[in-house]
């Protein structure tokens, strides 16, 4: 099964979970997103690193790279390897002495970790095909489109919206770059389609 190359495109706060925010990957070669929930000290520790701050001291995540950098361990690259129940499963691929090893992380964490490393991080086709959200080029901004409130909007994408109408929300959330939504419209469509 061949890996496909994700950058990571963004960060955003959740509205509705409190401490969350969505991180949000891109497949360099396509025009898929893949959003994912995680908390807020890893959704930091992925933001300082990215904007190259420095803390006054090590964070969890620097820690690690230097206690791995300390015993030659390299940390190649992260792979999210399986999507089950909407939890995103992942492993860090690290090199000691030519020999690699695969570690299970959790997704926020192994970011964060692979960020620290400057590693690529890959995914399969069977995830981004079931989790990711397409990006459609061809869509109008309909500033209109979203008049209800968020919990209004969730409400109606669970009971009463067609899916055509979802369609056109998650293209809608996509084009305002709400990727928090989009991920609970696309799982809507994925839940009535199984």
């Amino acid at each position: 099964m061949d890996k496909i190359k994700l950058e990571i495109v963004g960060l955003s706060y959740s509205q509705t979970q409190s401490g969350a925010y969505a991180l949000v990957l891109s497949e360099v070669d396509g025009s898929r997103r893949l959003p994912i929930i995680i908390g807020g000290f890893e959704a930091q520790a992925i933001a300082i690193e990215l904007e190259k701050m420095v803390p006054t001291r090590p964070l969890t995540h620097d820690l690690f790279k230097n206690f791995a950098t300390t015993f030659n361990i390299q940390v190649k690259e992260v792979v999210i390897y399986n999507l089950v129940e909407g939890i995103f499963y992942s492993k860090l691929i690290c090199e000691l002495n030519g020999k690699i090893t695969e570690i299970d992380a959790r997704t926020s964490d192994a970011i964060a970790i692979g960020v620290r490393f400057n590693c690529p991080v890959y995914t399969f086709e069977n995830i981004l095909s079931s989790a990711g959200i397409l990006l459609d080029e061809n869509n109008d901004d309909d500033e209109d489109f979203f008049a209800e409130t968020e919990a209004e909007q969730e409400q109606d994408t669970v009971e009463t919206l067609s899916e055509e109408d979802l369609q056109n929300q998650l293209n809608q959330a996509i084009s305002n770059e709400d990727y928090e939504l989009a991920s609970k419209i696309r799982d809507e469509i994925n839940r009535r389609r199984a």
